[in-house]
This record gives C-alpha cells, sequence and structure tokens, in this order.
C-alpha cells in the first residue's frame, strides 16, 4: 500500500486548463491568450501534442494581467514591464531570504 499523500492539493505550477478553459475563468477570449503568449506576457505549457495548458499560477498572472489592463488602463507594453519587474523582485525577495537563511544557519 502506497503512503498517504498529506495533502491532496494540485500545485500551482501543475499545468491542467487548456486554453479554452483558461480563457472562460479569465473572462477573455481565446486569441487575446494567444496574443499575450505571443508578445511573452505569459508563456504556458505545452503538451506532447503542442496542446498549450495553463496552471493556476498562470490564471493569478492574467487576473493581474486584465486587472491591469481593465482596472487601471495600462497598455500592454506598460503591462510587460510591470511584470518583468514583479517577476525580479520576487527573485530579489527569494535571493534575500536564502541569504538570511545561510546568515542565521552560520551564526548557530
Amino acid at each position: 500500500m502506497s503512503p498517504k499523500n498529506k495533502s491532496n492539493k494540485i500545485p500551482e505550477e501543475e499545468p491542467r486548463y487548456v486554453i479554452s478553459v483558461a480563457a472562460r475563468i479569465l473572462g477573455t477570449q481565446t486569441h487575446t491568450l494567444r496574443y499575450y503568449e505571443r508578445i511573452g506576457i505569459i508563456e504556458p505549457f505545452r503538451s506532447t501534442g503542442n496542446i498549450r495548458l495553463y496552471s493556476e499560477s498562470d490564471i493569478i498572472r492574467l487576473r493581474r494581467v486584465k486587472s491591469l489592463i481593465d482596472e487601471l488602463g495600462v497598455n500592454l507594453a506598460g503591462v510587460e514591464v510591470i511584470m518583468h519587474m514583479v517577476n525580479r523582485i520576487n527573485e530579489l525577495q527569494q535571493q534575500v531570504e536564502a541569504l538570511e537563511k545561510f546568515i542565521n544557519r552560520n551564526d548557530s
């Protein structure tokens, strides 16, 4: 008997939604999602059959994009800059956390 999975949660990065489902979740059109991919705002996973699959993380990111455009009136060039900055900030935050752990480990 295999051990029970402690958490039945699917990781946010797990590809799970085909483009039509992702578009429905977001309240947008499939061609919009294809366009976002073409300009580099999103990069969905591709199955062996070359089908786009969107993860929960992708959906969250696309909701942010939609919010920036619809609610704040940011154009796509601005969205691209903002999303790249958010990614960079997240990377730097992870580096800071890793360095803090390293320092705390060596201080003990």
